[in-house]
């Protein structure tokens, strides 16, 4: 999983019939708040808008399950908007 930065979203006329009315949105990485400078195109499954950090799952084979099918041209899918991010300090707990 990453983290990331809604930035925007793609607009395609032709495009592989399993993205038909969905949602694309292009998502920059982020690593503590920094921008990675890296980007993915992710499917929306939660209703992310622009600016929201959100939880992306970036693995084909668990993209594919949350669409519930065996094959597919999928492989980013956006699945969680993040509220806040804590990071515990190394060595406590």
């Amino acid at each position: 999983m990453r983290v990331g930065r809604v930035v925007g979203t793609v607009v395609s006329t032709i495009n592989h019939p399993f993205f038909d009315g969905e949602r694309l949105l292009v998502c920059r990485i982020v690593d503590r708040d920094t921008d990675t400078g890296t980007y993915l195109i992710c499917t929306d499954r939660v209703g992310a808008g622009s600016d929201e950090t959100v939880l992306i799952l970036d693995e084909g084979s668990s993209a594919r399950q949350i669409y519930d099918v065996p094959h597919g041209p999928i492989r980013s899918v956006v699945v969680g908007v993040v509220d806040d991010v804590h990071e515990a300090e190394l060595g406590s707990e």
